[in-house]
This record gives C-alpha cells, sequence and structure tokens, in this order.
C-alpha cells in the first residue's frame, strides 16, 4: 500500500485528492492547521467521512513549526503533496511578511522533512499568478520572464525555486504545479465564483472590479485532481514546473452569465475600480502537461458550473432554480 503526507489536505483541492487516493486504497496523512481564513468547520466538513477510514490519518499541525512536524511526521512517505498555504492575493497585500512567514519558510520545513524521511517525490501546489503581467499568452513554463504584482505570487516563485535547490542537491525529484483559477463543489468561499453564486441567490449584487472584460483560465477541479494525481507518479526528471489549467480562458462576463444559467438567477452588478494585485488575464499553455502527464481537461466551463450549483444546493440547502 503507497503512502501519501498531503498538507492542507481539509481544503478545497487536498479534499478531493484525499478522496480519489483512498478511493484507490492509499495510506493518506493529512495535515492541516485549520487556520481561520475561511470557517474551519468548511474544511472539517471535506474530511468528515474519511475519520472512521483505517487508511486516514489526520494530524493538525502548522508548517511554520519545524520541530513539531519533525515530532509528529516519523512515518515513510511515498510521496508529499504540499497544498498547505496562505492564499489570495488581496490578502497578501496587506499581510506579506505573514504570507512569506507561511508559504516560504513553511515549504522549507517539509522540504527539510522530505530530506529527513527520504521522501522522494514532491509535489507542490504553485500558481498562475506567478506569470503576473506576462503579455506573452497562453503562458508557457518554458518562458522565463515573470513578472508577478502581489506578494503572494512572489511566494509561490520562492517556493519553486527553493523546490530546485533541493531537486539538485538531495535528489528529491519535485514537480511544481501551477494552478489556475480552480473551481467547483467545495470551492473556498472566499473565491469569486462562490461568493457570486451566494450573493446572487440572496438577491444581492456582485462586485465587478475595473471594465468587467478580464479573463481567467476557470479549471474544474476534477481536472486539477487528475493532473495531480499524474505527477505524484511522473518519474521522467528530476524536477519540472508544470501548468494545469483549462487551456479556454473565459472572459469574467462569460462566466458570470454561466453561473446565472446554472443558478437559475440574475447577476445584479455592482461597478468598483480595479484592484491592485490583479492581473487582467490569466491563460495556460497545457501542452507540457499532455506531454508529461497525459493531462487532457475535460470539464466544460457551463458542465462545471451545473456540477458546482448542485452542491450548492445540497450544501446550503437553497434551491438554485
Amino acid at each position: 500500500m503507497r503512502s501519501a503526507l498531503i498538507t492542507g489536505g481539509a481544503g478545497f483541492i487536498g479534499g478531493h485528492l484525499v478522496d480519489q487516493l483512498l478511493r484507490e486504497r492509499w495510506r493518506v496523512t493529512v495535515l492541516d492547521s485549520f487556520s481561520p481564513f475561511y470557517d474551519p468547520q468548511v474544511k472539517r466538513a471535506n474530511i468528515a467521512g474519511h475519520l472512521t477510514d483505517p487508511n486516514f490519518n489526520l494530524i493538525e499541525g502548522d508548517i511554520r513549526d519545524e520541530d513539531a512536524l519533525n515530532r509528529v511526521l516519523q512515518g515513510t512517505y511515498d510521496v508529499i503533496v504540499h497544498l498547505a498555504a496562505k492564499c489570495g492575493i488581496q490578502p497578501s497585500l496587506t499581510d506579506p511578511l505573514g504570507y512569506q512567514d507561511v508559504n516560504v519558510c513553511g515549504t522549507q520545513n517539509l522540504l527539510e522533512l522530505a530530506r529527513k524521511l527520504q521522501v522522494r517525490q514532491f509535489v507542490f501546489g504553485s500558481s498562475s499568478s506567478v506569470y503576473g503581467v506576462n503579455p506573452n499568452v497562453p503562458w508557457s513554463e518554458e518562458d522565463h520572464v515573470l513578472r508577478p504584482i502581489s506578494p503572494y505570487a512572489s511566494t509561490k516563485i520562492s517556493g519553486e525555486l527553493l523546490g530546485h535547490v533541493y531537486a539538485h542537491l538531495y535528489g528529491i525529484r519535485f514537480i511544481a504545479l501551477r494552478f489556475f483559477t480552480v473551481y467547483g463543489p467545495r470551492q473556498r468561499p472566499d473565491l469569486a465564483i462562490h461568493k457570486f453564486a451566494l450573493r446572487m441567490l440572496a438577491g444581492e449584487p456582485i462586485s465587478i472590479y475595473g471594465d468587467g472584460r478580464t479573463r481567467r483560465d476557470y479549471t474544474f477541479v476534477g481536472d486539477i485532481v487528475r493532473g495531480i494525481r499524474a505527477s505524484m507518479d511522473l518519474e521522467s526528471t528530476p524536477y519540472e514546473v508544470i501548468n494545469l489549467g483549462s487551456g479556454r480562458p473565459t472572459g469574467l462576463m462569460d462566466m458570470v452569465r454561466a453561473l446565472e444559467d446554472a443558478l437559475g438567477r440574475k447577476a445584479q452588478m455592482e461597478r468598483l475600480a480595479d484592484r491592485p494585485g490583479d492581473v487582467p488575464q490569466t491563460y495556460a499553455s497545457i501542452a507540457k502537461a499532455a506531454r508529461l502527464l497525459g493531462y487532457q481537461p475535460g470539464t466544460e466551463l457551463r458542465q462545471g458550473m451545473e456540477t458546482f450549483a448542485e452542491w450548492l444546493s445540497s450544501t446550503y440547502s437553497t434551491s438554485v432554480r
């Protein structure tokens, strides 16, 4: 039986990954701090069904606490999937040091743990935010012109570079996955689609920043999990950075219309000024992911929105039609 340590495993993406691994009969250890960035009970609900599974082990801990990590994580792991992080662009503008502490120092601690425990496969959750305002689209991993415009983005670049050091010095295979605007059931409540949906169902206006012409490469969480899962088995290279997106950027207003159709509600809109740190577009080249991981995202935005709306209805006991 293969064994995985998943940091942030009670979160949105991590919870879906844990579901998949337990279905495959992996032994899964989740490390999560249940930080109050959003309601910790949301994260506890993500993993509640696994607490009695003998192949599931939950450890509550902080990746910044190196001594505690060394005490409680003494097992043997085939792979570490490091998804724990302080997330969000806007909050990082007001707490840059906190983001540095968790996302950079915390990642360093996990890499040190991998070195000590001789874990040879390390998958790192990075972000499309690292590309920033790079005008060369679709964004390719081979384009090394990164133009981050938020502290959050800079911490993700730092994590990728730390991984390169550990791959070079200690033979830890490091795979950095740049996630592009992930959505779907159990999406974090601070993210736009989830926030928009709840406000629309409540008859409240949604906030549209700037001229509404931004584009995002919305990627369904099931496709992301398949990409992560494939990266856990990648052995052909000691270090890689790989985009996981849909390869199909969608305009903000088109996304709102798809959400309206899925919810059966019309959005009221409140126009606001542009926000610092927000980029005008994200657009992934997924050729490398296809080549190395066999990655082929299969969920169209409207299909994904329908699935999200069904989950929203069951979770909040609210009719979406």
